[in-house]
């Protein structure tokens, strides 16, 4: 799951020291985040505590979808434009380090501790760089949650995946729908 998170230059707090809100970070984001990721995680325990627990994805999905767009929207507002290649830079530069280590980590316990798993693994590394984990899973024809014995070690990626494929489309919608707003 990947987290979506406002962009950030440092956190303001109030005379006591309590972290605060402001313009640039939604401080009751972060407590949404937070209750989404722990039910998803109290979910994937399998404990049946939480059985709904998986849509705490969905959370993630409207929380980033918000902040992109806000995001999208307040470059729009400042410079006149929404500069596609740097959005994408910005994305990259966000989440390509941590997915580069997340796969080296992963490659490393495959060959070493979890042998068993390394039947297909290159080719979901190999979707997991390009983003589209979700859809090499539909053409493997594999569930993700009808799993028997070992899963698939990187099938969590599948919603990066649809992460990235929004951010891939969402700049260019946002810019047609704020032109065709200002047309009017």
């Amino acid at each position: 799951m990947a987290v979506a998170t406002a962009p950030v230059l440092r956190h303001r707090t109030g005379p006591d020291g309590d972290y605060r809100s402001t313009p640039r970070r939604i401080r009751g984001l972060d407590g949404l985040r937070a209750i989404a990721v722990a039910a998803v995680v109290i979910y994937h325990l399998g404990t049946g505590a939480m059985p709904g627990g998986f849509l705490g994805v969905d959370v993630f999905f409207v929380v980033s979808g918000f902040l992109i767009t806000t995001l999208l929207m307040s470059e729009r507002s400042r410079r006149g434009a929404i500069s596609f290649s740097a959005f994408y830079v910005r994305r990259a530069r966000r989440l390509t380090p941590a997915l580069l280590v997340m796969l080296a980590g992963t490659a490393l316990l495959v060959a070493t501790v979890a042998r068993d798993a390394i039947e297909g693994f290159r080719g979901n590394v190999a979707a997991a760089l390009l983003y589209v984990s979700n859809w090499w899973y539909i053409a493997q024809d594999e569930s993700y949650f009808e799993l028997i014995g070992r899963g698939n070690m990187l099938a969590h990626l599948w919603s990066l995946a649809v992460e990235e494929q929004f951010y891939l489309v969402w700049p260019a919608v946002v810019a047609f729908v704020w032109g065709i707003a200002r047309a009017r």
